[in-house]
């Protein structure tokens, strides 16, 4: 795989400030791909007065004249989405028709719907006898997870890139080179020098580094919960901005009279999509008494099809892959049923988990409360539909969820008392406008469509 050996930052290829590198490793057969610089505190800070020069020149620009850059980036990678998908399948693992239609494919949709609000987003309004202005924020510092690696950087970059912002990127380490190629996109747009910026590196240097400028106004991170907390401790301190998209313990309710068949089959391909490694996965699929082993048993069936190297992939690294394995474990010594799957590896090659339900979990168990981003589903009993919704809100999270019911009426009713930020009802499908973004534990703030373009702007209001 082509790899940089150094940073993007101010509109070129620059020498790191270290000879460090970090290894690229297929998940699938455990090989090296490719190395990238371990960016240090030092090209951090080259990067973020490269952005802190290109801002006054950026905010200025005409919203038409961003949203023809941001245009002209949706096209590069629409373009180009072949090699983004081998080169996400290289580097995370994921089965190349996942890389091709949701890995490459969906950041373009993202894109686009940015292009389209960067132009016809109105940027003041008239309040009685005064004009609110919405101004862009300043630097934003991008840190960005492995799971998704473009759809991550693309549902950051475009709104600030929308909003007048300029960006420093810090990319997760094990899914670096996706970041390159759109890093060499940015440049092909024909983007200002400095608008956009690459540092690659570890979390604990780089995105340390990157929390703490001074010279970044806004942190954008999406992770887990307990990195989230340290990044918001970190911006609270100096008075910073920030958006956090952390962890997601969702719950997939089916209704008494919704379609038992179709709600457990769905819900079983979102929990084993990218191999479980989804904030937002139903990892939690909670059914009624009177139908609970039927409920079961289509899950052990629906997931015999989820073979390991076919239709699922590897988890990201062998760190992960020992994690996911020791919640299986859990779930066993704490008395869960093991209905398929189980913590032995699949494969003697690559950072395979096998594709695992568990019946009989109950709310208290760690495989219910805890995020395991992995290939895992717990299976929940409730008695009645009020019981339903307190196993529902029975954690720290509120990223995610689903409602299925035997109307959209019931299911809606149900989804409005659930403590979460976004509810799928009855199968409802994806929408690149919709905010996006957690209650409780789950972060702070929204991504995607005007509400992500609004966590990138500051509100002046000028009295006449």
């Amino acid at each position: 795989m082509k790899a940089h050996d150094g940073m993007y930052i101010g509109g070129e290829w620059r020498p790191a400030a270290s000879r460090d590198t970090i290894a690229v490793v297929n998940p699938a057969d455990e090989q090296v791909i490719g190395h990238v610089p371990a960016g240090t505190a030092g090209d951090v800070d080259a990067a973020v007065r490269a952005a802190r020069a290109a801002f006054p020149g950026w905010a200025a620009t005409p919203p038409a004249e961003r949203a023809a850059r941001i245009t002209a980036l949706r096209d590069v990678l629409a373009a180009r989405k072949e090699e983004i998908a081998e080169t996400v399948t290289a580097e995370l693992g994921s089965p190349l028709p996942l890389s091709q239609a949701v890995h490459a494919g969906v950041p373009v949709l993202v894109a686009g719907s940015y292009a389209e609000l960067a132009a016809s987003y109105s940027f003041e309004e008239k309040l009685g006898n005064s004009t609110v202005l919405l101004e862009p924020v300043g630097v934003v510092g991008a840190i960005t997870p492995w799971n998704y690696p473009l759809h991550q950087i693309v549902a950051k970059v475009a709104p600030a890139l929308a909003a007048g912002c300029t960006v420093v990127l810090k990319p997760a380490e094990d899914t670096p080179l996706t970041a390159q190629l759109f890093a060499e996109a940015t440049q092909e747009a024909g983007l200002p020098a400095g608008v956009f910026n690459l540092v690659t590196g570890i979390g604990a240097v780089a995105g340390q580094a990157l929390a703490e400028h001074e010279g970044v106004d806004l942190v954008s991170f999406t992770g887990s919960t307990a990195v989230g907390k340290q990044i918001g401790a970190t911006a609270g301190a100096a008075v910073k901005r920030v958006a956090l998209e952390l962890g997601g313990k969702s719950a997939n309710v089916i209704l008494p009279g919704a379609d038992l068949a179709k709600a457990v089959n769905v819900g079983v391909a979102n929990v084993m999509s990218n191999s479980g490694q989804t904030c937002s996965a139903w990892t939690r699929m909670l059914v009624d008494a009177e139908r609970y082993e039927e409920a079961v048993s289509l899950a052990a069936t629906a997931v015999a099809k989820y073979v390991p190297g076919e239709r699922v992939g590897p988890v990201v690294n062998a760190k992960q892959q020992a994690r996911v394995r020791g919640y299986i474990e859990k779930g066993i010594e704490e008395g869960a049923r093991l209905v398929a799957g189980g913590p032995e590896a699949p494969k003697d090659q690559g950072y395979y988990v096998s594709p695992t339900v568990f019946a009989d979990v109950t709310p208290g168990m760690t495989i219910a409360q805890e995020e395991i981003f992995g290939p895992v589903l717990s299976i929940l009993r409730y008695e009645d539909v009020d019981d339903a919704l307190r196993i529902a809100n029975d954690t720290v999270y509120g990223l995610a969820g689903a409602v299925w019911g035997a109307d959209d009426e019931e299911a809606v009713a149900f989804a409005r008392r659930m403590d979460t930020g976004q509810v799928d009802i009855n199968g409802g499908r994806f929408n690149p406008l919709a905010p996006f973004g957690g209650y409780k534990q789950s972060g702070v703030g929204r991504e995607l469509g005007p509400h992500g373009l609004s966590e990138y702007l500051q509100t002046k209001s000028l009295q006449f």
